[in-house]
């Protein structure tokens, strides 16, 4: 039986996980700005720094909490070919859930400053999705739960 991790691993282990999920946003961004409407080419700016920040500001979280920060990949690959600009604002989302998904387990595991950043961030993903999308879902970072707003 494998023990179960501390609750500072557990936060840490959650905070190396979001880092990742910021490395990936700002190579999504990178191709998402490439193929961005000019109308929603500055929302794709700053998105990208934003994901850019809130990376720094874990890397420096990992740190303190005596951990490596993960490095980014030298590539991720792409849920599918980005040609348009509908295309470019579907990534977005998905990669703003994704996101939201990484920081919902941060609040999860952690405490303090570190969590009341973590919900910040998943706020702001969850935000951000909606933009892209033009509609929210129920319950932002939890992909399991998550299912689009009804309209009427």
């Amino acid at each position: 039986m494998k023990p179960e991790p501390s609750p500072a691993n557990r936060a840490l282990e959650a905070a190396q996980a979001a880092l990742a999920a910021e490395h990936a946003a700002a190579y999504g961004y990178g191709v998402i700005g490439a193929r961005a409407s000019a109308a929603r080419a500055n929302e794709a700016r700053e998105a990208y720094g934003g994901h850019l920040a809130r990376r720094d500001a874990l890397a420096r979280s990992v740190r303190e909490m005596g951990g490596a920060p993960r490095s980014a990949e030298p590539a991720y690959a792409l849920p599918y070919e980005v040609r348009t600009p509908a295309d470019a604002e579907r990534l977005a989302a998905e990669i703003e859930d994704r996101v939201a998904g990484a920081y919902s387990d941060l609040v999860r595991a952690a405490d303090g400053r570190l969590r009341r950043e973590a919900a910040d961030a998943l706020s702001a993903a969850a935000v951000r999705a909606a933009r892209w999308r033009g509609v929210g879902v129920a319950f932002p970072g939890l992909t399991e739960r998550a299912a689009p707003a009804r309209t009427s």
